[in-house]
């Protein structure tokens, strides 16, 4: 199932201040058109005209397969854990502290070696994901 691009442009928040509890943190299944393998949830912290905040949460173990992003670029932070990272031909084992550069058009992947806590900034915004419960709406509509 490809992300529709109507479905990619995300609206900013039209706030100065959002508190991390009032985020619901949604389960996903794709990402990128990629089916993802494992636990993942994301939460869109903030959304700005020319930037997006997002935590994300990977179980241990989940996968999220090779991708490319042609329309933005994305800087990771790993809060908590470890993740295997292939950035186009580099592979990095990412601690908590490190961060990380996804740019546009390049092929990337990652495996949480343990449960993790992500940080990701992208520019310009994008939603890149489809949670469990779109997924199943337009397949409902696809009927």
């Amino acid at each position: 199932m490809a992300i529709e691009p109507e479905d990619r442009l995300i609206q900013p928040t039209g706030r100065n201040f959002v508190e991390n509890a009032d985020v619901p943190a949604d389960p996903v299944s794709l990402i990128e058109d990629a089916v993802e393998d494992g636990e993942l949830t994301v939460k869109p912290l903030m959304v700005g005209k020319e930037i997006i905040f997002i935590e994300a949460f990977k179980g241990k173990g989940m996968v999220d397969p090779m991708h490319v992003h042609d329309d933005h670029e994305s800087i990771g932070y790993l809060l908590r854990g470890r993740l295997r990272l292939v950035i186009g031909d580099e592979e990095f084992i990412a601690e908590a502290g490190d961060t990380w550069l996804h740019p546009r058009g390049v092929p990337h992947m990652s495996e949480a070696l343990e449960d993790c806590v992500q940080l990701e900034v992208k520019s310009p915004p994008r939603k890149t994901w489809y949670t469990d419960a779109e997924i199943l709406e337009r397949k409902k509509n696809d009927k």
